[in-house]
This record gives structure tokens, C-alpha cells and sequence, in this order.
């Protein structure tokens, strides 16, 4: 026989006909409240022995298969602790520029004002769940003038128009027999939760696309400097290499090449130009401004922490908003399991009422006019054409949904701090071989202009000497800004920040705790 509070380990919660309690990956065991399939007549002496009974399987977190270390530099072969994420977003950089704009664009982001409504939203349905464990009381109030008459009473009516008021005072309340009420609270705090760490989540994305911004605005700027630097080196071959003609030691071709090479990177200005303006603008709006400048120390990156441990994998369970979020998300639909299958069992209610009736208004108060009731409820469901079971098996359903979506979002976070670990280790080495091409160019460079000067070379091998070093500046540069950004990068990627509160997390001057603290909303 298959019990309805069954917990065997051979049951799926994906048989119609079967208990949703079975052993399942997330799906706890539980003491059962029915030891037999649930039918009204049997149940009715029941309900008032099973207070507090709560149906349905409690939350237990399924298993995830985190590595042991995160793929990466050799360095990090090892598993380490610490966490490059324990540190606070205003010590990775050090640059007092970028740590105020992330503080304005905390205090004005519109992205995160809609995430703290939606917080408060949360707490709200929390609220409203709550109150069903408590009896509602209300009033009513019924005053009315007119005239009856009886045709064939015995008794005389009164003569003219009486005045009527009915005063009703009542009372209602439902046990939680079977923990409907119960469960659903669980998934209202299960859903604040989520909007809560959606909340986190907003405001280490809000710090992460400034200081990626900022960055980008900062290569930009380089970039635009190497492109003035070489209109001015190109203008300077221009005019020697045209004097060099016209002394009939050149040809035009060389001058050609020279005004070539002046009008592509004159041309480059402008569209840096804008580019940066662009760049200017989106960082105004994730601040809550207008578009407007942006003010920058020139030729200034900031310092590059030189250790960024990654710490181990599987504490990204318990510090990244997504998996946080996305594990509530998980809470409230096994919460909703439970609620589904407290559909199948009867509803119980209490209400009661006193009132005063009285004809005329003044004997309101008399006692000859009293009126109460107290009265008991039991209802259930009998024939539902399968209602009750599609919709425990559509709870059934979104659980499984989740289940995968948490998988999927602890799978891809796993990835993201790999990718950005080897990121980084490469680019380190891409920018020490770019360094010494700079620094060959720049030899190159300075040689050619000797041998230019005196004769031995011409123009054109000046230009492409000048020529190649202007793209090793370019290519440098951007290596420099990719290695900031990718710092951005694993930082939000490991949770950064998952130790500082709300009111750290503004003002940018307090040490972190060493344990994850709970959020302000929480229940």
C-alpha cells in the first residue's frame, strides 16, 4: 500500500499517485502526519489529535559538486582559505577618484533604489503571511429607519416609521492543522531572502560596472595621449622628410607616407573623443546624474593587488548573491510543495459574533437585545477532477526548476573565477613581453631619427620605426586597463564584499567582519 506520508526511497514525488515526499535530491525526510491515504471520513475524528502538523518535505540544501580548487596559475594549484573577496571594494585600488564615484553611484543608482522597493515589497508579503496565524476581528454596524406591516399578525404595529441599528462585533481564526499557513510562511521569507541577496547582488554589480567604467575611461584617455603624442611625432617626420625633399635628398613618396601616417592618427582623435564622452555618460547615469564630464587623475591607473587569492571553491555557496538568491528561489519552491499538499486535507475554522439589535435606537444598550453565535467549520475537498494533484505536481515541477537553475548558477560561478584567474595570470605575461616591445620600439625609434638625421636611412624607415611603436603604446595600454578590469572581474566573480554590512557597504571607511553577517531584512 502506498501511504500517503510515505518517505520510501524507491517513490519518485513525480508519480501523481504517490506520496511527494519521496527520497529526492533536496527533499528531506520527515515524520509523516497521515500513516494512510488521507479520506474525509476517516479524518474527521482526527483533526483536533494533529496540531501543528506540517505537510509536505523540509527544505535540505542538494548537493553540489564544487572542485576542490579552482583551475588556474600554478600558484593557486593549492587550496587557500583566504579570499581575494574578503577584502572591501575601496582596498583593492587604492585610487580616491574611483572609491567616490562608487560611493555616489551608491547613494543615487536608480537600479538599486528599485531593488531596496522590491526588499520592502518582500517584507511586506511576510508580514501579510504572518498575520494568518492569528484570529481577525471586525465590526459591523447597521442602522436603518422605515415602516413594517404585518397583515395578519396578532399584534398591532407600531403607528409611523421606527428606527433600526444592529451592532455586530466578530471574530475568525484557522488552525494550522496541516502547516498550510506554516509553509507559506516559509515561502514568503524564502522570497524576501532572494530579493534580499538580489538586493547584494545589485549593489556588487553597481560597484563592479563603475570601476569597469572608470577603468575603460582611464584606457581611453591613454589612448587618446599616445595617439596626441604620435600627431605630434608624425607631424615632426612630416616636416623634416618634406625639408629632406625639397634639399632633393627624398622622393614624394616618402612624403606621401609621412602624411599618411599623420592623418591616421589625427583621425583616431576624434573617435576617441567620442568614446570617451560615451564612456563619461554611462558612468553619469550609473551615478543617478546627468550626463556630464568626468574628472580623472591624468596618466593614473592605480595599483594592482600583487596576491589575489581565490580561496576555496566551495565557499562561493555561501557568498555569492546569485547562489544565494538563486538556493531561496529553491526554499520557496519546496515551501510551495507543502502548501499544495495541504489542499488535500480538510480546512478547519472557528468564528464567532455578538451583536445588539434594538427598535427604538436608545435601547441599544439593553441586555433584551443581545445576539451571539459561535460556530465551527470543516470543509474539505471531495471530487476535484484532479485540480489538487496537478497542482502538487506543478509544485513538484517548479522545485525540480530551481533545483537545476541553482545547479546551473553554482556551476557557471565555478567557471567565472577560472576564466578570470587564467585571465589574469596571461595577461601579466602578455604585458611584460609587451613592455620589452615598447622598449625595442622606442630604441628603434630613437636610432632611426639619429640615422635620418645623418643621412643614412630614409624617411620611410623612420615612419615604420615610429609606426610600430605607436601600436605597441596601444597595445600596452590596453593590456594595462584589461588587467584592472579583470581584477573587477574576479572580484565580483568570488562574492566580493560578502562580509560588509549595508552601512559598510556605503561608507567605504569600516573594516569587514570575518563572518558573513545576515542581511538587515531577514525575518
Amino acid at each position: 500500500m502506498n501511504n500517503k506520508g510515505s518517505n520510501s526511497s524507491a517513490e519518485t514525488p513525480h508519480n501523481v499517485r504517490r506520496p511527494i515526499f519521496a527520497s529526492s535530491v533536496g527533499f528531506a525526510k520527515r515524520k509523516s502526519c497521515w500513516p494512510f491515504n488521507p479520506r474525509p471520513a476517516l479524518v474527521l475524528p482526527l483533526f483536533l489529535l494533529l496540531p501543528g502538523c506540517a505537510v509536505g518535505p523540509n527544505y535540505k540544501r542538494p548537493p553540489v559538486a564544487a572542485p576542490t580548487v579552482f583551475r588556474g596559475p600554478t600558484e593557486t594549484a593549492q587550496a587557500q582559505q583566504a579570499s581575494f573577496a574578503d577584502l572591501p571594494w575601496w582596498d583593492i585600488f587604492h585610487d580616491e577618484t574611483l572609491t567616490a564615484l562608487i560611493k555616489t553611484a551608491l547613494a543615487n543608482n536608480y537600479d538599486l533604489a528599485v531593488a531596496v522597493a522590491r526588499v520592502e515589497q518582500a517584507n511586506q508579503i511576510v508580514a501579510q503571511a504572518r498575520s494568518q496565524y492569528f484570529p481577525t476581528l471586525g465590526y459591523a454596524i447597521y442602522p436603518s429607519y422605515g415602516h413594517n406591516q404585518f397583515i395578519y399578525s396578532p399584534i398591532a404595529p407600531p403607528s409611523g416609521a421606527q428606527g433600526f441599528l444592529m451592532a455586530i462585533a466578530r471574530a475568525s481564526w484557522e488552525p494550522d492543522l496541516w502547516g498550510r499557513i506554516r509553509r507559506t510562511n516559509e515561502g514568503a521569507r524564502a522570497q524576501l531572502l532572494a530579493t534580499e541577496e538580489a538586493r547584494r547582488g545589485v549593489m556588487l554589480t553597481l560597484v563592479s560596472n563603475v570601476s569597469q567604467a572608470y577603468f575603460e575611461l582611464l584606457g581611453l584617455r591613454l589612448q587618446l595621449e599616445v595617439a596626441n603624442e604620435s600627431k605630434q611625432s608624425f607631424t615632426t617626420t612630416l616636416t623634416l622628410v618634406t625639408q629632406r625633399v625639397h634639399e632633393g635628398l627624398g622622393n614624394e613618396l616618402q612624403t606621401s607616407r609621412a602624411a599618411s601616417d599623420l592623418a591616421s592618427a589625427s583621425g583616431s582623435i576624434p573617435e576617441l573623443e567620442r568614446q570617451i564622452a560615451l564612456k563619461e555618460n554611462q558612468l553619469s547615469l550609473l551615478m543617478g546624474k546627468d550626463p556630464g564630464p568626468i574628472d580623472t587623475k591624468p596618466k593614473f591607473l592605480g595599483e594592482i593587488p600583487p596576491e589575489v587569492p581565490a580561496g576555496l571553491p566551495s565557499t562561493l555557496l555561501e557568498r555569492r548573491p546569485d547562489i544565494l538568491a538563486a538556493e531561496a528561489a529553491m526554499k520557496n519552491a519546496n515551501a510551495q510543495i507543502g502548501v499544495a499538499q495541504a489542499a488535500f486535507f480538510p480546512t478547519f475554522g472557528l468564528s464567532t459574533f455578538f451583536g445588539k439589535l434594538s427598535t427604538p435606537l436608545e435601547r441599544l444598550s439593553s441586555s433584551q437585545t443581545n445576539a451571539w453565535s459561535l460556530a465551527a467549520s470543516l470543509s474539505g475537498p471531495v471530487f476535484t477532477a484532479g485540480a489538487i494533484t496537478a497542482q502538487k505536481q506543478q509544485a513538484i515541477a517548479s522545485w525540480e526548476q530551481t533545483k537545476a537553475q541553482y545547479n546551473q548558477t553554482a556551476l557557471s560561478a565555478f567557471r567565472d573565477v577560472s576564466d578570470a584567474l587564467i585571465t589574469r595570470e596571461k595577461l601579466d605575461a602578455t604585458r611584460a613581453e609587451q613592455a620589452k616591445a615598447v622598449q625595442s620600439n622606442e630604441d628603434a625609434v630613437r636610432l632611426m631619427s639619429l640615422r635620418f638625421t645623418n643621412g643614412r636611412v630614409s624617411g620611410l624607415d623612420v615612419l615604420e620605426s615610429k609606426q610600430r611603436l605607436y601600436s605597441s603604446q596601444l597595445a600596452i595600454s590596453q593590456t594595462e586597463i584589461n588587467r584592472r578590469l579583470i581584477i573587477v572581474q574576479l572580484y565580483r566573480a568570488l562574492g566580493g564584499g560578502w562580509n560588509l554590512t549595508d552601512a559598510q557597504w556605503m561608507a567605504a571607511n569600516s573594516q569587514p567582519s570575518t563572518q558573513n553577517p545576515p542581511p538587515s531584512t531577514k525575518p
